[in-house]
């Protein structure tokens, strides 16, 4: 059991909520039950190390066990140990470090992808984290992510998405003028989500091949990202609110392209 919070090893593992540990070294950490039990059941060859305090080996024997049925290094610790390590107020006794494997914005498109999110300027890591872990629920084929937004595999990120990390493709450091070029030439329709749309989401044409291109929480998408899409969309709000989070609007956005997927399925 590992029981030195001060321990070589819990010190490199602490390391890897800043950024640039997470950079060095191509690593990341997974804190809690659910991201674990995603990382080693759909990324067991990523996953470098397991760790898990006694009352939580017992409490969550299953994802343990799957993480050493597949040969997984899987270290017992004390809690001090975890809490060293996680960073956080209240760990949860589970934790792995997971290695970053690249995806490119090529390999997504070769798959030929229905719905997209792109991800421009998105500086909360709340919003990333659940916009990913729906794009993952409403079938999207991967998020895409701007050089300038969140880094999705801060803990906050990481966390938020719940596991989703582990499921749908994510593109990062992308420039945007570039990545729109290379969507244009495959044929990806750009639609900027934006409340001052003149396209209600209703009647957007999600028959085609597209992306949603999101902004940032503070300010939106700057004219020139609304000016370099091909359509404006805005969610209807006929109550009284003012405007939509942005990971429900993404959310919304999503399941609208949900709908037309089903929708062309059942003719």
């Amino acid at each position: 059991m590992l029981t030195n919070p001060r321990a070589d090893r819990v010190r490199s593992v602490r390391a890897l909520s800043r950024r640039a540990a997470r950079v060095r070294s191509g690593r990341f950490v997974v804190d809690g039950p659910q991201g674990v039990r995603e990382a080693v059941r759909y990324a067991a060859e990523r996953v470098v190390d397991v760790y898990v305090t006694p009352e939580a080996a017992q409490r969550h024997g299953d994802i343990v066990g799957v993480a050493r049925a597949g040969g997984l290094w899987v270290h017992e610790t004390s809690d001090e140990v975890m809490a060293a390590m996680a960073g956080t107020d209240a760990p949860q006794g589970l934790l792995a470090v997971v290695e970053d494997v690249p995806v490119t914005l090529g390999e997504v498109l070769a798959s030929r992808p229905g719905t997209l999110v792109v991800l421009a300027q998105v500086r909360d890591p709340g919003n990333a984290g659940t916009i990913i872990r729906g794009a993952d629920a409403l079938g999207a084929s991967a998020v895409l992510v701007s050089e300038a937004s969140v880094d999705v595999h801060a803990p906050k990120v990481v966390r938020s998405s719940a596991g989703s990390l582990f499921h749908v493709p994510v593109v990062t450091g992308l420039a945007l003028d570039a990545a729109f070029a290379q969507l244009r030439a495959a044929g990806v329709a750009l639609l900027a989500a934006d409340g001052r749309g003149s396209t209600l989401l209703p009647d957007a044409d999600l028959a085609r091949p597209h992306a949603w291109v999101l902004g940032n929480e503070a300010w939106g998408l700057t004219d020139e990202l609304r000016t370099a899409c091909d359509d404006v969309v805005a969610v209807p709000i006929p109550g009284h609110a003012e405007s939509l989070n942005l990971a429900m609007a993404a959310t919304l956005c999503l399941y609208g392209s949900l709908l037309a997927r089903s929708a062309r399925t059942e003719r």
